[in-house]
């Protein structure tokens, strides 16, 4: 999958309230959850969480296992890496910006 390819996943996947939601609870749980497990922690059903856990996958945001006939989902953190590396392009413009502004703010006024 190219870089623009898991951006946009990325982006995709975090948009929803309830996948980013999900997707903290399997950060804070810093273990495998399964799916009903999961589902405890909303107002959804087993198949909504599991229709948003399948994007959240796709993005490469939660590994899944299964283990019998149960589904068990970890967080995986490392696609945000690419979202914080095109995000950094912004980062140094508007710092740049800021460091032009406050030269020019502590320029002396020329008498005249």
């Amino acid at each position: 999958m190219s870089k623009k390819e898991t951006i946009n996943k990325v982006f995709k996947a975090i948009s929803d309230p309830t996948r980013r939601e999900i997707f903290h609870v399997l950060m804070v749980a810093s273990a495998a959850m399964s799916i009903t497990q999961i589902t405890e922690h909303f107002e959804i059903s087993r198949q909504g969480v599991t229709k948003h856990v399948k994007l959240l996958e796709e993005a490469g945001l939660v590994k899944t296992t299964e283990q019998g006939r149960e589904r068990f989902c970890e967080s995986n953190p490392t696609p945000l890496n690419e979202i914080k590396n095109w995000l950094s392009v912004y980062d140094r413009f508007w710092n740049d910006k800021i460091k032009s502004l406050d030269a020019f703010l502590k320029q002396k006024p020329k008498k005249g």
